[in-house]
């Protein structure tokens, strides 16, 4: 049977992240190479059961959480306001579906088993759902600094999110309900002091919030245990034509002869382009930068760099380290290798510790050893998550 009821994840990210540190807002900074708030909705973009996915930002933050959530199809921005609920309502009234899941942009890792319980109690009729854990440790309350009397936890959980409810009724409890202003931390709150129902569903340690710099940690090694080692190789091969300078590891160097090619030739970036998203199982530089397409004419190649980069980060990848050798016979790479690690670094968001730039010759055999062009061999080290 066709399911009827349709589902909008909306991710309330319009928070200052204050008790993280620093200034950027936690649902901004980045874990495992792409930002918390990209976490969050790609968790939710790639499930089944959600027909859309929106994001309630601060004000003003629209270009860092456009730079955050790059191509994901989120609809327009939506701006939040001074408190958690008023933020709700705003996003609230731009969902179109019957029923909505609101989640939290600091609990950027939401596995599918827990939408799956949420969407299937919703769809059996229930006015609100939570995901919640029960909790382990011994709980107790603090007397003067020091500790006090225990509590039993005898039926105590932890709330977490995506908390499901039927749209026009959570929207209107919300603005009809005295806990709508700074109070309520979380609809279900609201939904209960309401005298509603609110049925729990199995929770997931993968919903913990990200509060502290040692919450953070936790989340950064729990990535880091799914995450499994890929290796990716490029190889490019430019010839000599025309008056130089040439292009090689996105630094210009004086040379006799330029180099052949649809771009800018630059031999040392194009491999390197090839071997991680060769790591990333993403196709050739060819596929994603057709010859043929005239915008590509002379274009420059860190732009090819920067958008394999960006697709490994967008998979959740982070990238470890790239190695290159150049084989030529001229012009000398030696005097140039620094500056080349360097941009490259730069190009890819490194530290320059992650990049390597050799060279070497063939001992003047074959096309390189009679100086009639430039080859690049390349090897990059990534890490994705496990399919």
């Amino acid at each position: 049977m066709a399911r009827i009821m349709h589902v909008t994840a909306l991710i309330v990210a319009a928070g200052s992240g204050t008790r993280m540190g620093g200034d950027l807002p936690k649902q901004y900074a980045r874990i495992g190479g792409k930002a918390v708030l990209a976490h969050a909705v790609d968790a939710l973009l790639s499930h089944s059961k959600i027909d859309a996915v929106r994001v309630v930002i601060g004000e003003g933050q629209e270009d860092i959480a456009r730079e955050a959530l790059e191509w994901r199809d989120v609809g327009d921005f939506i701006i939040g306001g001074a408190t958690r609920n008023e933020s709700t309502r705003n996003g609230l009234a731009a969902v179109e579906t019957s029923h909505v899941l609101v989640h939290d942009a600091a609990r950027p890792f939401c596995p599918p088993e827990v939408i799956d319980r949420l969407v299937e109690t919703l769809d059996g009729d229930a006015v609100a759902v939570v995901p919640v854990l029960a909790v382990a440790d011994t709980m107790a309350r603090l007397d003067d600094g020091g500790l006090g009397e225990a509590v039993s936890r005898d039926g105590l959980v932890k709330v977490q999110t995506p908390q499901g409810f039927r749209t026009e009724q959570l929207l209107d409890v919300l603005e009809q309900s005295d806990l709508a202003g700074a109070a309520a931390t979380d609809e279900a709150s609201v939904i209960r002091a309401a005298g509603l129902p609110v049925v729990t569903v199995e929770g997931h340690a993968k919903l913990e919030k990200l509060t502290t710099p040692a919450d953070w940690a936790r989340a950064a090694r729990e990535m880091e245990q799914d995450m499994v080692p890929r290796t990716g190789m490029g190889f490019d091969v430019h010839a000599f034509a025309g008056p130089g300078p040439i292009i090689l590891g996105g630094i210009e160097i004086a040379h006799e002869k330029g180099l052949a090619g649809h771009s800018d030739a630059d031999v040392l970036l194009h491999a390197i382009t090839d071997a991680l998203l060769g790591a990333a199982g993403l196709g050739d530089i060819g596929e994603h930068f057709p010859p043929s397409d005239p915008q590509w004419k002379g274009a420059a190649s860190d732009q090819f760099l920067v958008h394999a980069a960006k697709l490994v980060r967008a998979g959740g990848g982070t990238i470890d380290h790239v190695d290159a050798t150049v084989i030529c016979e001229a012009p000398k790479v030696g005097p140039h290798r620094a500056a080349m690690r360097t941009r490259i670094a730069g190009i890819l968001e490194l530290p320059e510790a992650s990049v390597s730039v050799k060279a070497t010759t063939t001992e003047k055999l074959g096309f390189a050893g009679r100086k009639e062009g430039i080859a690049c061999q390349a090897v990059a080290n990534i890490r994705m998550a496990s399919a």
